[in-house]
C-alpha cells in the first residue's frame, strides 16, 4: 500500500508524521521499523500517527512509536510538531488543541510567531508510576552499573513526566560517557520498562546544557520530556529557578515549572522538512 508521509522535527528530534484520520491503514510493527529506518525507510526517532480521538472532549489522539516498533507513552517535541501537523494539514483551526496519549491529556498551545506551548501535565514522583524498584520516593536515587567490565555507581533522579527518566547531573557534558552510561542505566533491571537517561550541566539557575539517551532510540538532538524531567529534578535540587532555558544539542527550549502537583510547560519551534509517499 502506498502511505503519504510527512517529515518533522523539533530541535533535530525528527519525526514521520502519519495522518491515518484521512488515511485510515492498519499499521503493523514492521511498518513502523520499516518507517524508522534511516537506510530503507524514511527514518526517523519516532513515528508519531495522529488518530481520531476516543474520548469526545478532546481533538485527537496521539500515539508514539520507537524505531523499533514499540509504542510508548510521551514525546514532547512530537508534541509540537503534533499541533503543527494539524494546523497545517486542515485537520483543526484552533490555537488551542487537546490531544490524548497513551496515558494523559495534553494541551497544546499555538503562538502566532510559530512557537508551540505544551501543557505537559504534572511530574510524578512516585517509583511505580516510571516503573522503577524503589523502597520510597527519594530525590535521589544510587545504582551500581557495569561499563566494560568495571562497576561504578551513579546518582540520579527519577521521575516521571508521562515517560520515565533518570536524570544526571555532571560537571562538564562534554567529558561525559553519555551512550556508556545511558545504555547501562537504561537496561538496568530496577527499570524493568528502561528508562530514558539525561545528562544535565548546570550553566546557572536559569540556564543548563541537557543530552539525552533516549529507550529504544539512542542520543538524540533534543528530548522535550528529558528537558522537563530535568528542570523539575534541578528545582526539586534547589538547584533551578521556576523558568529555565534548556540547550540541547537540536537547539533550545524554555521549561516552566512552578511546583509540586503542578504542571509542566515546554515551549519551542517545530519545522517542516518534506512530504512524501512511501510503499509498505
Amino acid at each position: 500500500m502506498h502511505v503519504p508521509f510527512t517529515k518533522m522535527h523539533g530541535l533535530g528530534n525528527d519525526f514521520v508524521m502519519l495522518d491515518l484520520i484521512s488515511n485510515p491503514i492498519e499499521l503493523t510493527t514492521e511498518h513502523i521499523q520499516l518507517l524508522g529506518n534511516r537506510r530503507l525507510g524514511v527514518g526517523c526517532d519516532q513515528v508519531l500517527v495522529i488518530e481520531p480521538p476516543s474520548d469526545p472532549s478532546v481533538d485527537f489522539k496521539y500515539r508514539i512509536f520507537n524505531q523499533d516498533g514499540r509504542e510508548v507513552e510521551h514525546c514532547g517535541n512530537g508534541a509540537r510538531c503534533f499541533a503543527t501537523f494539524v494546523r497545517e494539514k486542515g485537520l483543526t483551526t484552533k490555537n488551542v488543541i487537546k490531544v490524548e496519549t497513551v496515558n494523559r491529556i495534553l494541551e497544546l498551545h499555538c503562538s502566532e510567531d510559530g512557537l508551540v506551548s505544551v501543557d505537559m501535565g504534572a511530574p510524578d514522583f512516585t517509583p511505580s508510576a516510571l516503573p522503577f524498584v524503589a523502597d520510597q520516593r527519594s530525590n535521589l536515587y544510587t545504582r551500581q552499573i557495569n561499563i566494560a567490565g568495571q562497576n561504578q555507581t551513579v546518582e540520579f533522579a527519577a521521575l516521571s513526566v508521562g515517560n520515565p527518566h533518570a536524570v544526571l547531573i555532571v560537571e562538564d557534558l562534554d567529558k561525559t560517557a553519555v551512550t556508556e552510561i545511558g545504555e547501562a542505566l537504561g537496561a538496568h533491571p530496577d527499570f524493568p520498562e528502561g528508562v530514558n537517561v539525561g545528562f544535565m550541566q548546570i550553566l546557572s539557575a536559569d540556564e543548563i546544557r541537557l543530552r539525552v539517551f533516549e529507550r529504544g532510540a539512542g542520543e538524540t538532538l533534543a528530548c522535550g520530556t528529558g528537558a522537563c524531567a530535568a528542570v523539575v529534578a534541578g528545582c526539586l535540587l534547589e538547584r533551578l529557578s521556576a523558568s529555565v532555558k534548556v540547550n540541547l544539542r537540536g537547539g533550545e527550549l524554555r521549561i516552566e515549572w512552578p511546583g509540586e502537583e503542578q504542571a509542566i510547560v515546554m515551549t519551542g519551534p517545530t519545522t517542516t522538512v518534506y512530504e512524501g509517499i512511501i510503499e509498505l
